[in-house]
C-alpha cells in the first residue's frame, strides 16, 4: 500500500474510532486518498458520507450537522482555494464553540514555494479561528512509528474541538501533505466488510468533574435577558433557573423556543417601554439588577435596559470571553451558576407577574399591528415568524437565518402560543453565510419531528448551492420557508431607511441601490434548476396550508412581502 493511501486510511479509521459518525467531502485530486478512504468507510456503514461541490456550502452543512449533533464532523477539501471557502464556516464555528474539523489536503514539502499549481500557504491559514492545529507532513513510508503518531494527532484534533481539556469547542485544522501516486490499485476496492463500531464519542470520554455550583445573590427587582448559548441543554436550564429564581424572562429566540410563566411575551417592546418609560405604569417595572445569560444579538432595545443609570448588570457565560459591548457589566459568572438557583425573594411571585401581565397587556396590539389575526390579515414578515412557530411542535427542529428573520420572530414571540421546539441559528457572526447547508445538515441529523427552516430572500440567494445535493447523497426532510421582499428589507428597519423616505429622489434611490439590493430573481425557476419542489404562499392561510403538509426531501415556500411596508410595521410596532 502506498504511504498516502496508508495515511488516509488510518486518518479515516481513528475519526471512526473516536466518534465521528458524520463526514463531508469536496472533490479534488490532491486530497484523492482521503476521498477512498471515506467512500469505503460509507460503503461499510462506519460513517455517513455527504459529497459536495462548492467548499463553502460543504463546511456549513458539516458546521450544521455538527451543531445539530454536538459531535465533530469533518470537512474534507484538495488544497487551494478549495481551503480558503472554508473561512466563513470556521469564523461562525469559532464564535459559536461548534466542533468543525477541517482536514485539507496539501502538496508535499518538496512543491512548497515553488510556484505548482493550486499550492498556497496552508498551515495557519485560519490565523486565530481554530482550537488547535498541525501540519502532517507526506510519509516516505508506513511505519509503527509513523501510524501511532497519525492516530494520535487525529485523537488530540478531537478532542481540542469538543473542548477538552477545558478550552471551550471549537473548530480544528488538520492539514494533510500527500505525495503522488494519489489514487489507491483501483482494482483492490472491494465491498468492505462493515467495520468496528466507533468509540464513545469524545464529548463523553472524560466526565464532567464539576465543582461546587456557585450563586448568584437573591434579588427580587432582577430582570433576566436570556441570549444565544452553545447549547440547548443550557438554553433549558437557563429558563428553569430563572423560574426558580422567581425572575421574569426576556428572551431571545435561539437554543429553544422560550415557554414558560415567567418568560415575558413579546419582551424586546416591553423593554423598551421601560428603558424610554414616562409612563408611572412602566416605569414601574424598572429593574435594580440586569443578569444576561448568553450573548445578546439582536436588539438595541434589550441593551438599553443594561444602560439604565443605577442598574447592577451582572453576566453568566459559558465561555471565557463574555459579552459586554456597551463595558457596563460588574460581576462574570461561570454557566455553573444555572445549576444552583438562589433563594427566592419575599416578593418575587409579583415581580414577574407584573412583568408578565405588561407583555399580556400588549399582545393584542402585536396581533393587530402585524396582521395575526383576521380572514385577509397583511402578509408581514413577524405575521410569517408567528405561523411558522405556531406550526411546530416541541420535537421539532427550527432553524433561523440573520437579518430579519430572528427579530421577526422575537417581535411576536409569545410563549403561550409556542412549542418549546428546538432552535438553530449561526449567532457566532450573524451572517448570511452558508445558511440552507446550515438547514440541511441541521435537518440530516435531526431524529424524531421535521425541520423547517425561515430565511429571508437575501439569506437564501446567498447559498443556493445548499440545495445543489447530488442525486446518491442523503437528502433530508427539511422545509425552507422564503420570505421573499426582493432585497435587503432589514436596512429599511435601520436608520439608513430614513433616507428612502426622504424627499431628494437622489437620495432615496442611492439608498435603495446600496442598502436595497433588489435583485428580481425568480425562485421558482431556480429551485425548478435544481429539482427541489417550490410552492409560493400569497396569504397566511396558504402558508399555514403548506405547513401542515409534510416535507418529503427539500422543499421552498416563497412568501412574497412588499419590502416597502417594514419600516411603517416597525414604527408602529415601537
Amino acid at each position: 500500500m502506498h504511504p498516502s493511501t496508508a495515511l488516509a486510511a488510518v486518518l479515516v479509521d481513528e475519526l471512526v474510532r473516536g466518534g465521528v459518525r458524520e463526514a463531508v467531502l469536496c472533490p479534488g485530486s490532491r486530497s484523492a486518498p482521503l476521498a477512498y478512504a471515506l467512500e469505503e468507510a460509507d460503503r461499510a456503514g462506519r460513517l455517513r458520507l455527504h459529497v459536495r461541490v462548492d467548499e463553502r456550502s460543504a463546511a456549513f452543512l458539516a458546521l450544521g450537522m455538527a451543531r445539530a449533533s454536538g459531535l465533530p464532523v469533518p470537512v474534507v477539501t484538495t488544497s487551494g482555494t478549495a481551503v480558503a471557502n472554508l473561512h466563513p464556516a470556521v469564523l461562525e464555528a469559532h464564535h459559536s464553540g461548534i466542533p468543525l474539523v477541517v482536514l485539507s489536503a496539501d502538496r508535499p514539502a518538496e512543491l512548497r514555494g515553488t510556484g505548482a499549481n493550486q499550492t498556497t500557504v496552508q498551515p495557519g491559514i485560519f490565523a486565530g479561528a481554530v482550537r488547535w492545529e498541525a501540519d502532517l507532513p507526506a510519509p516516505g513510508s508506513v511505519t509503527t512509528a509513523a501510524n501511532a503518531h497519525w492516530r494520535t494527532t487525529v485523537c488530540r484534533a478531537l478532542l481540542a474541538s469538543c473542548g477538552w481539556p477545558s478550552a471551550p469547542a471549537g473548530p480544528v485544522h488538520l492539514n494533510v501533505s500527500l505525495r503522488d501516486p494519489l489514487a489507491p490499485d483501483l482494482a483492490s476496492l472491494r465491498s468492505a466488510p462493515a467495520g468496528r463500531e466507533g468509540g464513545r464519542p469524545w464529548t463523553d470520554v472524560t466526565p464532567s468533574a464539576r465543582r461546587v455550583p456557585p450563586t448568584l445573590a437573591a434579588g427580587e427587582r432582577t430582570v433576566v435577558l436570556l441570549g444565544d448559548l452553545p447549547e440547548p441543554q443550557l438554553t433549558r436550564r437557563a429558563l428553569d433557573w430563572a423560574q426558580e429564581a422567581g425572575w421574569p424572562v426576556l428572551a431571545e429566540p435561539f437554543g429553544v423556543l422560550p415557554g414558560g410563566a415567567h418568560v415575558v411575551p413579546h419582551g424586546v417592546l416591553v423593554a423598551t417601554r421601560v428603558a424610554g418609560a414616562d409612563d408611572p405604569a412602566w416605569a414601574a417595572l424598572r429593574p435594580d439588577r440586569v443578569v444576561v445569560v448568553g450573548r445578546l444579538t439582536l436588539f438595541r432595545e434589550l441593551a438599553a435596559l443594561s444602560r439604565l443609570p443605577g442598574v447592577r448588570v451582572e453576566q453568566v457565560s459559558a465561555v471565557p470571553s463574555w459579552t459586554d459591548p456597551g463595558h457596563v457589566v460588574h460581576q462574570v459568572h461561570p454557566d455553573d451558576v444555572l445549576w444552583e438557583p438562589p433563594p427566592r425573594a419575599p416578593a418575587a411571585g409579583s415581580w414577574v407577574a407584573s412583568w408578565v401581565a405588561a407583555g399580556r397587556s400588549l399582545t393584542p396590539l402585536v396581533r393587530e399591528a402585524v396582521g395575526l389575526d383576521g380572514p385577509c390579515a397583511p402578509v408581514t414578515g413577524p405575521a410569517v415568524a408567528g405561523v411558522v412557530a405556531t406550526h411546530l411542535a416541541a420535537e421539532d427542529l427550527l432553524v433561523l437565518g440573520s437579518s430579519n428573520a430572528p427579530r421577526d420572530l422575537a417581535l411576536v414571540l409569545d410563549p403561550g402560543r409556542t412549542q418549546p421546539c428546538r432552535v438553530v441559528a449561526n449567532r457566532g457572526l450573524a451572517g448570511i453565510d452558508g445558511m440552507v447547508s446550515t438547514a440541511v445538515g441541521a435537518a440530516l441529523c435531526q431524529g424524531s419531528g421535521r425541520t423547517v427552516a425561515l430565511l429571508g430572500d437575501l439569506t437564501f440567494l446567498h447559498d443556493t448551492n445548499g440545495l445543489l445535493v447530488g442525486p446518491a447523497e442523503p437528502r433530508p426532510e427539511l422545509t425552507v420557508v422564503v420570505v421573499n421582499d426582493d432585497g435587503g428589507g432589514i436596512f429599511s428597519t435601520l436608520e439608513y431607511g430614513e433616507a428612502a423616505r426622504s424627499a431628494t429622489d437622489v437620495a432615496a434611490a442611492a439608498t435603495e441601490r446600496v442598502f436595497g439590493t433588489p435583485h428580481g430573481t425568480d425562485l421558482a425557476a431556480l429551485c425548478a434548476a435544481h429539482r427541489v419542489p417550490h410552492t409560493r404562499a400569497g396569504s397566511l392561510r396558504e402558508l399555514a396550508d403548506a405547513l401542515a403538509e409534510p416535507a418529503r426531501g427539500i422543499r421552498v415556500v416563497e412568501v412574497p412581502v412588499d419590502r416597502a411596508g417594514h419600516r411603517p410595521l416597525r414604527d408602529r410596532l415601537r
